[in-house]
């Protein structure tokens, strides 16, 4: 098995593609106007329009209301990142802050209130797990 992607479900695509294309730095691949993907070297960050849910099963996925994922990205620099972006996302959860596992992360809500973590392993078990 391989893992491929993560969906997000929107009720404004092209609003969160624009913001995950600002976070990431990528440029999104369109399918059409109800869906596209962000690559990453990891997977991709796929999104969805709300118009899609039927064809998986009428109100099996509700745009907005995530309340238990983490969509996160390790980068070179979270605290070059968090000044970056600290003026272009809806709400900082958590400005960097070094955690006990070994990582410096920053906390975000993207335009649909999901949380998105930004991190930098700072510490040499953090980077050895991470093969950075």
């Amino acid at each position: 098995m391989k893992f491929v992607s993560t969906r997000i479900i929107t009720a404004d695509v092209l609003r969160l593609v624009t913001f995950y294309e600002l976070v990431t730095g990528a440029t999104a691949i369109w399918g059409n106007e109800l869906f596209a993907e962000i690559p990453t070297l990891a997977g991709t960050l796929a999104i969805g329009s709300d118009k899609t849910v039927p064809l998986f099963g009428a109100g099996s996925a509700e745009p907005a209301a995530n309340r238990t994922a983490i969509i996160e990205f390790i980068v070179d620099d979270v605290d070059a990142e968090y000044e970056r972006l600290r003026e272009q996302v809806p709400e900082v959860v958590t400005a960097p802050t070094t955690m006990p596992w070994g990582n410096r992360a920053l906390l975000f809500r993207d335009p649909d209130g999901n949380l998105v973590n930004l991190f930098t392993p700072v510490t040499e078990t953090a980077r050895a797990k991470l093969g950075v």
